[in-house]
């Protein structure tokens, strides 16, 4: 299982990378293989505001449905169009090509309630 220093995570399994004010927001390697083969991912719209932990896209695999919640708040200043056309990207590509959107952070302190990569490692073994 990958899981990228660069980044912090949540308990459901999403993943963010702040540079500056900028947030790119996805999910973790462990939920794309939970999910299973995605075959669709509903994208939030740029300019859409995202508040924390609350749900702004959805992503549907073989096995299921599942919501996605966002990392930090912030405004959505675009999205991964790729993803429309090729949502196996999210499978194959979790932290990299399969991101969904990036969002310009609203407030950097929200970080902090996140979990750090060795926090994030600890709490999927935890989950064996």
């Amino acid at each position: 299982m990958q899981v990228p220093e660069d980044l912090l995570y949540t308990k459901e399994h999403e993943w963010v990378r702040i540079k500056g004010k900028a947030a790119t927001i996805g999910i973790t390697d462990y939920a794309q293989g939970s999910l299973g083969d995605i075959t669709f991912v509903d994208l939030p719209k740029p300019g859409m505001a995202l508040e924390q932990f609350k749900q702004y896209a959805t992503v549907e695999s073989v096995k299921a449905a599942s919501d996605v919640y966002a990392p930090v708040s912030g405004k959505v200043a675009n999205v991964n169009s790729d993803l429309a056309a090729h949502p196996e990207l999210i499978n194959q590509s979790p932290y990299d090509k399969g991101y969904f959107a990036v969002v310009d952070l609203a407030d950097g302190k929200e970080a902090a309630g996140l979990m750090s990569p060795a926090d994030y490692k600890k709490y999927v073994e935890g989950l064996h």
